[in-house]
């Protein structure tokens, strides 16, 4: 590793902890139209993060929605270039009465940030900046290529970036992507990640009566929208997880058994994701499968949320007309996310109850995707990682869906390396959310050794 750029991490960890905790501070909330100025303001944060790193070509690109950032520094002919992805929005941190200290004031805890978006994925995306800054301060210049594109929707489905790339494949050449969204498997162990489950994010709508109606002088006779919603996403599953739409494990493979071994290898204990991640009583899901299996390599479907009726203090006996439902369903290698929707709109119209008039609307989609290990981007990444915490680098699946490395694969041909320095239990998208402060400074460095390697390699 270099020491030079190790040094440079160690003397400036004051000010590089200050800019990420400032970066912090906005509630860069991009589903939420209230932030819309605050969004932006992270993204000429971001920018300008860029510009002060020495990267070139710095723009901010206005969409529909929230401004995509791109930059290059491409003076390193003969070199790869690599394309560093990440995204500087953050989910809505509610319910507020849950953090222990408010969420876009970052405080330091135990060794760690906490603050919405400090591991997902301002605090992870700030790392490769700082990394082409620490390289630029030590050497003057950068030992490869890159290009930076940075997304302020990743939270609400990545539309926009999605139809850039599609249109922008010059603009974006690279010979392989980067990004830091992932996680380790556990405390010190290097990880990278060969596999993301793919998502559709649906709305079902049930609409009965054509208004709402008194329960005492209609009930019985009827048809209730909520109900209605309820008992038709109860169908979906059986008892024991496994889902019910028919061919939705038509094109299903299994991992194979390398892989399997691989995962039984990890120190894994399904009694601590119980206890320390997950906090129910019990696990659920498959029979049969290991708890790794059902989070890495099994399609799923999740109900996140039921609008209808009434829901406020007292009462109002009223039979709801509507009902909507958000709906995800979270796809493996192979599930063509078209072809799954209309399996489920199919599903969907065999299984509406008697009375209920149902709609289905796909807000977002992605196929899964799996990165050959073997890949010399890979390699380096997996050796760099392996220096920096000092033991060998794992490689596993993530239960998570990554949209934009579907979109690299497709419409610029290249695979992404999936270098992640969270930890488990960061409770991303949750209160209290944190980034080990440890981590940070190791991402710069581990990066910035990454970029110095596969450049040497070529």
């Amino acid at each position: 590793m270099s020491e030079a750029v190790n040094a440079y991490v160690a003397e400036n960890e004051v000010r590089l902890l200050d800019e990420l905790l400032a970066l912090l501070r906005i509630p860069s909330i991009s589903t939420l139209p209230e932030h819309k100025g605050d969004v932006l303001q992270a993204a000429e944060f971001v920018a300008q993060s860029l510009r002060n790193a020495g990267m070139e070509h710095v723009e901010i690109i206005p969409t529909d929605r929230h401004p995509l950032i791109y930059a290059d520094w491409l003076h390193a002919p003969g070199k790869p270039t690599v394309l560093c992805y990440g995204h500087y929005d953050v989910q809505p941190p509610d319910p507020l009465e849950h953090w222990l200290s408010p969420p876009f004031e970052p405080q330091i805890r135990d060794g760690n940030i906490y603050a919405r978006g400090a591991c997902d994925d301002k605090g992870q995306m700030y790392m490769h900046v700082k990394a082409v800054e620490a390289l630029q301060a030590v050497h003057g210049k950068l030992p490869l290529n890159l290009r930076f594109i940075i997304e302020g929707e990743e939270e609400i489905g990545g539309a926009s970036i999605a139809k850039f790339v599609a249109a922008n494949p010059a603009k974006l050449k690279a010979d392989v992507g980067l990004v830091s969204d992932t996680a380790l498997y556990a405390d010190g162990i290097p990880t990278l990640c060969v596999g993301l489950r793919g998502l559709v994010y649906m709305e079902v709508e049930a609409a009965g009566p054509a208004r709402d109606l008194h329960s005492g002088l209609y009930g019985g006779a009827a048809p209730n929208a909520v109900y209605g919603l309820i008992e038709l996403l109860a169908k979906a599953k059986d008892a024991n997880g496994t889902l019910l739409i028919s061919g939705i494990y038509d094109d299903v493979d299994e991992p194979a058994q390398a892989e399997l071994d691989s995962w039984r290898s990890l120190p894994f204990s399904e009694r601590e994701f119980l206890e320390k991640e997950v906090g129910a009583a019990e696990l659920v899901g498959e029979p049969g499968r290991s708890t790794l299996e059902k989070v890495w390599s099994r399609p799923t479907l999740e109900v996140h949320g039921i609008a209808g009726g009434f829901a406020g203090a007292g009462a109002k006996t009223v039979i709801p007309a509507k009902a909507t439902a958000k709906v995800s369903m979270r796809l493996v290698p192979r599930q063509d996310p078209q072809k799954v929707v209309a399996l489920f709109r199919r599903w969907v119209a065999d299984h509406s109850p008697r009375g209920i008039r149902t709609e289905v609307r796909v807000l977002s989609g992605g196929p899964a995707v799996v990165v050959n290990p073997d890949h010399p981007a890979i390699r380096v990444a997996a050796r760099c990682f392996a220096d920096t915490l000092g033991r060998s680098t794992v490689f596993i699946r993530s239960g998570g869906s990554i949209p934009i490395v579907g979109d690299f694969a497709q419409h610029l041909g290249i695979p992404t390396v999936l270098m992640g320095f969270g930890l488990p239990d960061d409770g991303l998208h949750s209160p209290n959310e944190k980034y080990r402060l440890q981590n940070y400074y190791t991402g710069i460095k581990t990066i910035a050794h990454f970029f110095e390697q596969y450049g040497e390699g070529h």
